[in-house]
């Protein structure tokens, strides 16, 4: 019988947390499916890329529109003409994803609010980076972007048309969309 020292390191720390956070990954998908496993870790993936900017969540901004005491933010779409011809939120202006911070936020005080946003929150983050970096000190990047906004059934509109779909951006993102919601693009 081999005695087994507690204090003795493994000479496999690493493959025993690999099967670890692999077991966890296994049972995530098994109880909440594999969109909710995607959602969880593209998040976690874009706070840790994003990690200067500010995050607000789709609950946070849908209170804050409805809230008529307080000062309705700037709403930056970040995404291309077809995917903002397709639907956007209420009151947002389209911007060109490489669009410059000082551009964008032309006659814009440095302490406006800004919230932005695009399919999933890539592009809008790194426009919410640039526009910090331009000295712009209320600028929040929408968590989930549009795509968990429209699977939350929140408004869209199309040239002010209340409309309940949006563009999936390619099919590798637009698997993150609801059905319902995921409109058809050629």
């Amino acid at each position: 019988m081999e005695i087994v020292n507690p204090t003795r390191k493994s000479r496999f720390p690493n493959v025993r947390l690999g099967l670890v956070i692999t077991g966890f990954i296994i049972a995530a998908v098994a109880l909440l499916g594999m969109r909710s496993v995607d959602w969880f870790l593209l998040k976690k993936s874009l706070r840790h890329k994003f990690t200067k900017i500010e995050w607000i969540s789709t609950n946070e901004l849908a209170d804050w529109l409805a809230n008529k005491r307080r000062p309705t933010p700037v709403l930056l779409d970040v995404r291309t003409p077809d995917e903002w011809n397709v639907s956007h939120l209420p009151g947002a202006r389209r911007v060109d994803p490489n669009a410059a911070a000082e551009n964008v936020a032309a006659g814009l005080s440095k302490e406006t609010p800004i919230v932005t946003y695009c399919a999933v929150g890539y592009r809008s983050g790194e426009l919410a980076e640039r526009l910090r970096a331009a000295g712009f000190t209320n600028v929040r990047n929408l968590e989930g972007s549009i795509f968990q906004w429209a699977n939350e059934h929140r408004p869209l509109v199309r040239e002010d048309e209340r409309v309940g779909t949006v563009h999936p951006y390619n099919p590798f993102w637009g698997r993150l969309l609801n059905d319902d919601v995921r409109a058809a693009v050629k």
